[in-house]
């Protein structure tokens, strides 16, 4: 399991830091010269080489946001300039796309983080550019939200599979509904009934607390340990009833897909610190702060301990908690270094880079003079030194990644093996090189003293 280092701190990564952002911009600038964008959009790589992968167009607000990072980090120009005309000059599609779940994550990682430079006065005033960014971020969760499947408890956002399916991947591209309700937009449906953006992200949350997670309360034969999640839950479309779990990415809908795992701790951390932020009047007209604090935490709390629990001790997960081959790892694999060059099952690091950020979030919202909010900031903390460490940083000067032995879609066969290997090993993706930006923006500010939300693009008023 996980080895928290209880004695790291944020400031103690520094060096890792250095080294993380130098490889990083060169890595940008490395896509930027070489990729061909009339492809589609860059998803992950192949023999070092980003290449495309028709599915959904979910990874461009990823590749156009890691240059605000970068920006960030170093204060280069270029990168920003880099962001904001991509985002301008092809992001516009994503705005109105109801083929897909993925608002949060195209948009928000575009529009938002400009949004948030501007409104923090790190980049010069443009009303203009302020003005446009906030449209857009209405727009994307209008869009976002008008995605709903009615169940009996209330309802969610159905993935691209249709409106029977419920993604755990989904809770943190929530936040575009975030943020639209925070800038005030009035979602408007047939008839002119007004659409709650607000209670649209709560009821979502509440089925995704309620049926992709586990609690090991005997919800059904495979329930057995708190934190396991699943990555699709079917319904009943003309019922609104629960069927059964499913997945898409994973090895199968009784064992848990560590990406999705990773997404549903950092979804809900993220939500957790959204909602302290609210008034409470704006909560008393949905559920309540104390019936939607607990469910949340509860959520945030079983998947990150799941995560410490079946976690090799270095915090790089396998890609899949049951796939079949770990037990040919041997006995203990868990008490050893995750180990990306084994010939049974591929680590998944893009899993680590989103969990980590979860972690450290639960963490601070918990406090970390508290025994488990130390606990979970210092597991993110432990697990970023690794993903900042070979052989999980990308030190090659011509490989485009920078996290390598990233996992895509294992079932499928769409990872690369390279040459003498067994399984996927050695290369990157567009959400894990994001993610671990993001992530290493975050240790960042923790030590310096500050902080960053996404909803930070969005000045906060309390009732």
């Amino acid at each position: 399991m996980l080895q928290p280092d209880h004695s790291l701190t944020a400031t103690d990564l520094t060096p890792e830091l250095s080294m993380f952002w130098s490889l990083s911009g060169k890595k940008i600038q490395l896509i930027e010269s070489n990729y061909d964008h009339s492809c589609g959009s860059p998803v992950f790589t192949e023999g070092g080489k980003y290449t495309t992968r028709g599915w959904t167009e979910w990874t461009q607000g990823f590749e156009f946001g890691s240059g605000i990072f970068q920006f960030e980090a170093t204060g280069d120009e270029w990168f920003l300039e880099f962001a904001r005309t991509n985002t301008l000059d092809r992001m516009a599609p994503h705005l109105s796309h109801f083929g897909v779940h993925d608002h949060g994550f195209n948009n928000v990682s575009t529009y938002g983080n400009l949004l948030r430079l501007q409104e923090s006065g790190i980049c010069a005033e443009n009303q203009w550019e302020r003005d446009h960014h906030r449209l857009a971020l209405k727009l994307s969760g209008a869009v976002q939200a008008k995605r709903w499947t009615n169940n009996n408890n209330g309802g969610f956002i159905h993935s691209f599979n249709g409106p029977h399916s419920l993604f755990v991947d989904t809770i943190r591209s929530c936040r575009s509904l975030a943020i639209a309700h925070l800038l005030g937009h009035r979602c408007m449906d047939e008839g002119d009934s007004e659409v709650s953006m607000l209670e649209r992200l709560i009821q979502h949350a509440k089925a995704t607390a309620q049926y992709s997670i586990y609690y090991g309360d005997g919800r059904d034969r495979y329930d057995t340990e708190p934190g396991r999640t699943t990555h699709e839950a079917i319904f009943n479309t003309a019922s609104g009833q629960f069927r059964c779990p499913s997945t898409q990415q994973g090895y199968s809908a009784f064992s848990t897909w560590t990406r999705g795992l990773a997404w549903a701790m950092l979804g809900f951390a993220e939500e957790l610190e959204f909602i302290r932020e609210l008034g409470d009047t704006d909560l008393d007209a949905i559920d309540g702060r104390k019936e939607i604090e607990p469910l949340f935490l509860k959520a945030a709390c079983a998947t990150c301990d799941f995560y410490i629990n079946n976690t090799p001790i270095d915090g790089i997960p396998y890609w899949d908690t049951g796939a079949p081959g770990l037990e040919k790892l041997g006995q203990g694999y868990l008490e050893r270094k995750s180990d990306p060059f084994n010939d049974h099952e591929p680590v998944d690091s893009s899993a680590a880079a989103i969990g980590a950020q979860g972690l450290l979030r639960l963490g601070r919202y918990l406090g970390t003079t508290n025994k488990e909010g130390k606990r979970y900031f210092q597991a993110g903390l432990s697990v970023a030194r690794s993903l900042f460490s070979e052989p999980f940083l990308s030190t090659s000067p011509t490989h485009q990644g920078l996290i390598l032995h990233s996992i895509y879609h294992h079932p499928n066969g769409w990872d690369h093996v390279p040459a003498g290997s067994l399984v996927p090993n050695g290369e990157s993706s567009m959400w894990g090189d994001y993610h671990a930006r993001e992530l290493a923006h975050y240790i960042g500010k923790i030590a310096s003293g500050s902080d960053y939300r996404f909803f930070d693009c969005v000045p906060q008023t309390n009732d």
